[in-house]
């Protein structure tokens, strides 16, 4: 499973939604794909200019989990 951390970094630079819009040139349902929890299907090149713009590489912008991590359910 991939999980976007695209968010997280857009905060850290304080980068709004717009702004990463502007700065990419992508369409609003692009960036707002990508800036979801879990990115499900994302063309390297769209990585590659979200990357640029927040100053990143494209590996910075996600983390993956093991398919066994992500169906372990914390017991609460």
């Amino acid at each position: 499973m991939i999980i976007s951390r695209v968010k997280q970094l857009m905060e850290e630079r304080e980068m709004t939604y717009q702004d990463l819009v502007a700065k990419t040139g992508l369409s609003t349902d692009t960036v707002a794909r990508i800036r979801n929890d879990h990115i499900r299907e994302c063309r390297l090149y769209t990585l590659e200019i979200v990357a640029t713009a927040l100053g990143v590489t494209t590996k910075d912008l996600y983390d993956e989990l093991d398919s066994r991590e992500a169906s372990v359910k914390p017991v609460v």
